[in-house]
């Protein structure tokens, strides 16, 4: 189990520190290198970066009410979130994200459609060398992308936030083969949409993008539900 995060090693003076140490971590919560059993600690975080405590602290404190993080006896930590507050989660996602990605539809400049190409053509290679870290990786761009083709910037950085929270969910279905052609099929309806202006396919593909993941996440949940039942009927079955 880590005690601490592995920030970059240099920090740009010119910006503010609590700033960047929040984007490094908020960066490492969005892609999953901070797991359930880590601590992240300030002291030590501000020790490995040759700096004082409170822009650090300031850091995770401004993660904490995001809802990023959560404070502990042992220092900070992700979330444990209940399957209610990942319902809660994908009704906030499945109320703003349609609306916004028909808006991004109409916004969106060529550089944004050409970014989106990428991120769509990684996550296509993704998918075929069954590499889920790197799907992750081209999602996080995708959503990132046609995020900031919104001119409402307030919705852009709340969608945001309550996506990053939900890293959980592509942790539980990304390992699933089904799930990942899923989501490489999602983005790619998304990126047609997109390319082609279409806000209202947009809107329509992007309801059924989080209607899916949300589906394969609860499907997931069941599954090991009961794949834990089967054993405990084993189990007891045993001592009989």
């Amino acid at each position: 189990m880590r005690t601490d995060s592995t920030l970059s090693p240099t920090v740009d003076r010119s910006e503010s520190l609590r700033h960047q140490i929040y984007n490094d971590l908020r960066e490492k919560l969005r892609h999953g290198q901070i797991g359930p059993d880590d601590r992240l600690i300030d002291v030590k975080i501000a020790k490995s970066l040759g700096i004082s405590r409170m822009p650090v602290r300031e850091a995770l404190l401004q993660l904490i009410s995001e809802g990023h993080l959560v404070g502990t006896t042992r220092g900070f930590a992700v979330p444990q979130l209940t399957p209610q507050d990942i319902r809660d989660i994908f009704e906030v996602r499945k109320l703003l994200e349609p609306r916004a990605a028909a808006s991004a539809a109409r916004d969106i400049d060529a550089e944004g459609l050409a970014a989106l190409r990428e991120a769509l053509e990684r996550a296509v290679a993704a998918v075929a060398n069954s590499d889920v870290e790197e799907l992750v990786a081209a999602n996080v761009v995708f959503r990132r992308t046609w995020l900031d083709a919104n001119r409402n910037r307030r919705l852009a950085e709340t969608i945001s936030r309550f996506a990053d929270q939900a890293h959980i969910v592509r942790d539980e279905t990304l390992m699933d083969a089904d799930t990942r052609v899923i989501v490489r099929d999602g983005l790619a309806g998304l990126y047609d949409a997109f390319s082609r202006r279409d806000a209202l396919a947009a809107q329509d593909r992007m309801a059924a993008f989080i209607g899916e993941a949300e589906k394969s996440y609860f499907h997931s949940l069941e599954a090991k539900v009961g794949d834990s039942g089967a054993g405990d009927d084993e189990a007891g079955s045993g001592k009989s």
